[in-house]
């Protein structure tokens, strides 16, 4: 409820376009929100709210990614590009993410679930790059309302039967294979999952940076922390049709890391194998094995942190050479080393490349999937070699060759954006010496 009230009274900071201390207000509730760390049971109990090891981290991920989506986010200030709407939606953003992942209420969580998509849907439409960003507002819209339908009416029938909505104390098997996959659609969209999965890359490819990371960084996260806390009414269920969804995420995986191989446009190969990824995580998360729930966790994080620190590489290039195209954003070695090592780090961090988290996560869900069947080993090799493919694909294509012949200029590296890439990279690597905690969950 602090945390809450802080985000409602920054609001009025938006109109007086103080953006700067907007954003050191964020850093603060992070680092202060960081030694708030509770662990098994629920906290900060109040008025249908609460936060346990789960919510705790999505949380955390998410008011780190805020105020570094109002760092990357500068020009369009500088610009004055409508940049008090812009914070207003952000701030109002993240507000909405705090209610969803706090909730302890079904109807509660449904409905700020739902109020999330606004924000996002209006960052697309108003700061995305080409007229095509209409198409892809809609495509997110449709698809997700579409899908979130049926998950309002298995709340209505939840609550007849039960009469609680109650999250704290779910303890009922349901063993209707309807109702599953009333409650399962709208988390497999928001993923999303393979065949579900085509609003995302259109999504990702006309948002802004700022919506780009956001998408990457929390949003398709309320996915799986959706299907961690109501996959517990359908255990006995799953156990028995969880077996087709995993073999089609696998597959996906495999078919999307192909996609991957023939992008030409950088956005979209990272947006894909954010799909990739998501994939994995969801096949390990219907094992119903501990350590899948601790991986798909851990995936969470680390793939918020990689994706969001490429997505803002990519609008780094976009801003000096106003394109995302792979084939003119060649030799970057030759003009900016030190931003190839940044690229280096993060595209090694994609692929799970130690120290990184998205190694340890990738161990503890591959474990998990082979212990559930050793079926799923041929298909985790192929996907592993194809996401070290596409990740060498991009590193390669946009660092190393002839540099683009009309590059005259290139702007330098200032020091904001450089503590912009050392924020992303130092959680995504430092989480790794203290991931013992993740194992309390």
């Amino acid at each position: 409820m602090m945390m809450l009230m802080m985000l409602v009274f920054m609001i009025p900071l938006c109109f007086m376009n103080k953006f700067w201390l907007i954003k050191n207000y964020l850093i603060l509730m992070s680092i202060w929100f960081f030694s708030k760390i509770s662990f098994l049971f629920f906290s900060s109990l109040n008025f249908f709210m609460g936060m346990d090891f789960l919510s705790y981290f999505l949380l955390l991920l998410s008011f780190w990614i805020s105020f570094l989506m109002f760092m990357a986010s500068e020009k369009l200030f500088n610009l004055k590009d409508f940049s008090e709407l812009f914070s207003i939606l952000l701030l109002l953003l993240l507000l909405f993410l705090l209610l969803t992942f706090s909730s302890m209420n079904m109807f509660l969580f449904y409905m700020f679930f739902e109020a999330s998509l606004i924000p996002i849907l209006i960052l697309i439409l108003g700061w995305g790059y080409q007229p095509e960003r209409i198409q892809a507002g809609m495509y997110m819209f449709f698809y997700t309302i579409m899908a979130s339908l049926p998950m309002m009416l298995f709340i209505f029938i939840y609550y007849s039967k039960f009469k609680t909505l109650d999250l704290t104390y779910i303890n009922v098997n349901l063993f209707s294979f309807i109702l599953y996959f009333m409650m399962m659609m709208v988390f497999l969209v928001k993923m999303p999952m393979f065949l579900f999965h085509l609003w995302l890359p259109k999504a990702h490819v006309e948002a802004s940076v700022a919506g780009s990371m956001m998408l990457a960084g929390v949003m398709l996260k309320l996915g799986s922390y959706g299907l961690i806390r109501f996959l517990t009414m359908f255990l006995y269920l799953g156990v028995k049709v969880n077996f087709f969804l995993i073999n089609l995420s696998l597959m996906g995986g495999i078919l999307v890391s192909l996609s991957c191989l023939r992008q030409s446009d950088m956005k979209s190969l990272i947006a894909y194998s954010s799909v990739v990824h998501m994939g994995l995580l969801l096949s390990g998360l219907l094992t119903f094995n501990s350590w899948g729930i601790t991986g798909s966790l851990m995936m969470m994080l680390a793939h918020g942190c990689c994706s969001s620190g490429l997505f803002v590489l990519v609008n780094m290039n976009y801003e000096r050479i106003v394109s995302r195209s792979i084939f003119i954003n060649k030799g970057l070695i030759n003009i900016v080393p030190f931003l190839s090592l940044w690229w280096f780090l993060l595209v090694i961090s994609n692929m799970a490349a130690p120290p990184s988290l998205n190694l340890l996560s990738e161990i503890l869900l591959i474990n998990s999937l082979i212990n559930y069947s050793h079926i799923c080993m041929f298909m985790l090799m192929i996907m592993t070699f194809l996401s070290a493919s596409y990740s060498l694909y991009l590193y390669s294509f946009s660092q190393h060759g002839k540099f683009y012949s009309s590059l005259y200029f290139f702007e330098l590296i200032s020091y904001r954006e450089l503590i912009l890439l050392l924020m992303h990279w130092v959680p995504l690597n430092l989480i790794l010496l203290k991931s013992d905690l993740f194992f309390f969950y």
